[in-house]
């Protein structure tokens, strides 16, 4: 072949018509990422983008809205008990879940209910092979 995947380059999550300060207070609030701006041709369109390292978060605009209960993103953590504390401490709900062998798992719905996991591996490689984003977010 004369190409190869790289990485991703984001992820898009479905969001409802003029939801932007909510999906600003969950991401940036909550997580510590940073919003980018969205090219002025594309603003139109509603939504709004967020960064946190290598991570880009594309939260667009869909109608109707219908929110991704089963696919989701997944963010690789490090120190996922600190990140269970700190949502504990800003009432952010999450579902814990220790079925995937090797690594310890939350799932967390954003305020649309969209399901994003967050996990952090027991050993350093992932020994699934599969592709994660890595997310070191510190919130003061």
């Amino acid at each position: 072949m004369e190409f190869f995947l790289k990485r991703f380059d984001h992820v898009q999550l479905a969001c409802p018509k003029s939801s932007e300060e909510q999906a600003r207070e969950f991401f940036v609030g909550i997580f510590g990422f940073e919003e980018i701006e969205k090219p002025a041709n594309l603003r139109a369109r509603g939504g709004v983008w967020f960064t946190c390292n290598d991570i880009i978060v594309h939260m667009g605009v869909e109608e109707p809205f219908s929110p991704a209960r089963k696919a989701h993103p997944a963010f690789e953590v490090e120190g996922l008990l600190s990140l269970r504390r700190h949502l504990d401490e800003r009432n952010v709900d999450f579902i814990d879940d220790a079925d995937l062998p090797g690594a310890d798992r939350i799932y967390v719905n954003d305020p649309f209910g969209n399901r994003l996991e967050f996990l952090e591996w027991h050993q350093k490689k992932n020994p699934t092979g599969g592709f994660f984003l890595v997310c070191y977010c510190f919130v003061i």
